[in-house]
Order: structure tokens, then C-alpha cells, then sequence
């Protein structure tokens, strides 16, 4: 019932948003065409559910083959393959709208675990990895709440790299392992709104503090986040 209801609301609220927020994806895909390098929208093959690939849609942001350059899949604080136009987009979230399509396919959802590339899909434990596969991925999610500000976690590291691979993404996991476990209608909608809200209102909203049960935060990470070192 849980699964029935969330894609009733999917494909409802997907279809209210796209016919609003039509003139406005326009508008950011008329700037993207004319400025930067001219690419409008990036696509990128993630796990989807049942383990299957398929496309995500966002919003082009870096430039051309940047998961080929730098720092690869991470994007870091201040990266440089970033432009100008595209940053405002990923502080804004806005380069996220295009996932509005694959929401409506079906091959995501508009809350799940979020989708990644095979790449740090293996990073996951097995566990994860089979607790995840069940439920459709989401535009977003408890990993994407809690790591709202991944960037400037990753500000505070000395390898982001090193901390990405061992530490941020075997703790998304645990986060979207959990989700999957608990997954219902009701805790689909409380992430939604908060999500909402974090973007709005990102210094008045705690979103870890509205969950009971979630994995503990490990030590290191902990330790990075409360720290001033690097500021």
C-alpha cells in the first residue's frame, strides 16, 4: 500500500510541477544554451531499483567530461569545473529539476535512496546494496538531508577523496539502508517537506534531529564537522 501511494503522489505531483514550473526550466535551459560551454542538460547512468541502470537527468553544471578531470565523480568545495552559471543552480538545487522526468518514468521517486553511479553504488556493504536495490530511488532523500552541506565537509578534509571513499559513502549506505527499512507514506512526506525546507530556510533546519533510530554518525566524520580546523 505504502509503494501504491507513494507513486500515485509521484506521478500527481510531478505532473502539477512540471506544468508550473514549465516556464521556468525554459528559462535556465535558454541560459545554459548560451552560456558557458552551451550544453543544457548532463545525463549520467545510476543503479536504479533492482539494481538496474538508467539515466538521470540534471541540469549541465561543469564543464564538458568533468567526471574525467580533477577530482572524477566528487565534486569539492570551490571546484574549479564548476561554472559560474552552474553554481548558482547546485546552491540553489535547481539543477536538480530535470529529475522531474525520470520521477514521472518511473524510474525514480521524488524521496528514496539516492541514486549512484556503479562506481559508489560499490562502495556500499552488500547489505546496503540488496536493502537499497528494493525501493526506487529518489530525487531525494535521508543521505541527501543529512549531507546537504557535502561541500563544505569536504572544505574541512584534507583528502576528500580518501573520506569520500572509506567514510561518507559506506555512512550513506547505513542512512539509505535505514530508509529502506522504514520506508512508508508518512515518512516519504516528512522528508519531502523537510527537504523543503532545508533549502529554504538551510540555517534554521536541523533535519537530523526529526528522526528516531538513524545509523550513528561515525567518530571521524563527527570529528571533521564540529571542527574549525580549516576555517
Amino acid at each position: 500500500m505504502n509503494q501504491f501511494l507513494i507513486r500515485v503522489f509521484d506521478v500527481f505531483a510531478t505532473t502539477l510541477g512540471l506544468a508550473f514550473l514549465l516556464p521556468l526550466l525554459i528559462i535556465i535551459s535558454l541560459i545554459l544554451r548560451f552560456s558557458g560551454e552551451g550544453e543544457v542538460f548532463y545525463k549520467q547512468v545510476r543503479i536504479g531499483r533492482g539494481g538496474k541502470p538508467f539515466c538521470i537527468y540534471k541540469f549541465a553544471t561543469m564543464v564538458k567530461n568533468s567526471s574525467m578531470i580533477g577530482s572524477g565523480e566528487l565534486t569539492e568545495y570551490n571546484d574549479p569545473r564548476v561554472l559560474p552559471v552552474g553554481r548558482f543552480l547546485r546552491k540553489s538545487k535547481l539543477n536538480e529539476l530535470p529529475q522531474l522526468f525520470n520521477v514521472f518514468k518511473g524510474d525514480m521517486s521524488l524521496v528514496g535512496p539516492r541514486p549512484q553511479t556503479p562506481r559508489y553504488f560499490n562502495l556500499y556493504s552488500k547489505t546496503s546494496r540488496e536493502l537499497i536495490s528494493e525501493v526506487r530511488p529518489g530525487v531525494t532523500g535521508i543521505g541527501s538531508l543529512i549531507f546537504r552541506d557535502e561541500e563544505e565537509i569536504f572544505r574541512k578534509s584534507q583528502n576528500a577523496t580518501l573520506l569520500d571513499d572509506t567514510v561518507i559513502t559506506p555512512f550513506k549506505g547505513e542512512l539509505e539502508e535505514w530508509y529502506s527499512l522504514n520506508q512508508s507514506f508518512y515518512l516519504f512526506l516528512k522528508i519531502l517537506f523537510l527537504t523543503i525546507f532545508a533549502v529554504v530556510l538551510p540555517r534554521y533546519i536541523k533535519p537530523e534531529n526529526y528522526f528516531d533510530g538513524l545509523p550513528e554518525i561515525p567518530s571521524e566524520l563527527s570529528m571533521i564537522i564540529n571542527s574549525n580546523k580549516f576555517n
